[in-house]
């Protein structure tokens, strides 16, 4: 029961976190493009938050395996609160492209050493021998984050919409300062911290299986923000005409389904494979994944309705991305040594931030001199290398 109750607690504080930082995100793109700026500027705010995603995840690793998960977990949701505050406290002569970068930055640093944390803990609450039931309490962790996030997406449009830009930053703030004050009283202070001293030089895996499946990661995960991070947004607002809360609305529901499928994702590849999912798994998900946005490019090139394209193609994405990043989740915890398990999770991690920064900086690049089409043509293109990729990990766990 102790460990049902702890990761009941890793898990409320990650909700929380998730929440603010799906709404940061809508509320940045949606308030900078109502300021006028490029696809491309959008994109270049998030930059920031991408790049310090990646060496967060590499040093938050190592800082967990010293320290404790339960202290890199705090220090992610302190850091989230003073991002929220920076932003709020700034005058509108003041927020540009490279003060919301910086404060996008120390937002990266937060969003990937709370995940970090939250993951890795899972992997020391649940016995070796249980597989399933790892398999499950990441997809669920993982699956019910993301429905939280498009939540998060919702919530953004809304407090914009409803508070304005400072006054919904200070709102969330709050919140989430209640939030970090409950998680120090009640999760275990030593959860995590290694049975060695880690040298930063640990950082780097030297494991195969975590190497390959890192590097299919980083395409994986790039895939998806070419084309759902910015352009899809700006397409549907400055193409398709949607207002603010559509959009948000749209992006929650989208998220939402895709959390909810993860959760279940063991309910649905069971019924196709083994209990637990190896290579073959991830090879015969991925490869229909990528059909789906190379069919969406195709029916827009080819005068398809673009809301209907968008709104089919994002159901099919939803179902089939969730369960490739289920799988994924799972076996990079399946994967990685319990002793300093936050360094081998960091270092994929690591990759899964990679993945979203190229991911970013292509779908304001992409959209803006060859719109969303060619988006969701490269975005197909990248699916299926992580697919390939997937061939060189082991056939099971």
């Amino acid at each position: 029961m102790r460990a049902l109750a702890q990761y009941a607690l890793v898990t409320a504080c990650y909700w929380a976190f998730t929440l603010t930082d799906g709404a940061l995100r809508m509320l940045v793109v949606l308030f900078f493009h109502q300021l006028g700026y490029t696809p491309l500027a959008i994109a270049s705010l998030f930059l920031f938050y991408e790049f310090f995603g990646v060496v967060t995840n590499l040093v938050g690793g190592w800082l967990a395996a010293r320290l404790g998960l339960n202290t890199t977990l705090h220090l992610g949701l302190a850091l989230q609160i003073i991002a929220l505050a920076a932003l709020a406290a700034m005058t509108p002569e003041y927020l540009g492209v490279t003060t919301v970068m910086a404060a996008q930055a120390l937002s990266g640093i937060a969003k990937d050493l709370n995940k970090m944390s939250a993951k890795s803990s899972v992997k020391l609450l649940v016995p070796d021998a249980e597989q399933g039931r790892l398999y499950r309490w990441i997809a669920l962790l993982t699956g019910s984050k993301n429905a939280l996030k498009g939540a998060g997406f919702f919530l953004g449009a809304v407090l914009l919409s409803a508070l304005g830009f400072r006054q919904a930053l200070l709102a969330m703030a709050g919140a989430l300062l209640l939030v970090l004050a409950a998680g120090l009283v009640a999760l275990q202070r030593d959860l995590g911290k290694a049975g060695f001293k880690p040298k930063f030089k640990h950082v780097f895996s030297n494991s195969r299986p975590v190497n390959y499946l890192s590097a299919a990661r980083v395409f994986l995960f790039g895939a998806r923000d070419i084309w759902f991070v910015v352009a899809l947004p700006v397409y549907l607002q400055a193409s398709l005409g949607w207002q603010h809360t559509a959009v948000g609305a749209l992006m929650a529901v989208w998220i939402i389904g895709y959390g909810a499928v993860q959760s279940l994702a063991p309910l649905i590849t069971n019924r196709f494979s083994t209990p637990v999912p190896g290579r073959g798994a991830l090879v015969s998900w991925g490869l229909p994944l990528a059909l789906v946005p190379a069919a969406m490019a195709l029916a827009l090139a080819g005068g398809a309705d673009p809301q209907l394209t968008l709104i089919a193609g994002l159901a099919a994405f939803a179902i089939l991305f969730a369960l490739n990043s289920a799988i994924h989740s799972y076996l990079i915890i399946a994967y990685a040594k319990a002793d300093g398990v936050s360094l081998e999770v960091g270092f994929y991690y690591m990759s899964n931030a990679a993945g979203r920064l190229f991911g970013t900086l292509l779908s304001g690049l992409v959209y803006q001199y060859l719109g969303l089409g060619a988006c969701l043509t490269v975005s197909a293109a990248c699916i299926f290398v992580a697919a390939i990729i997937a061939l060189k990990l082991p056939r099971t766990v």
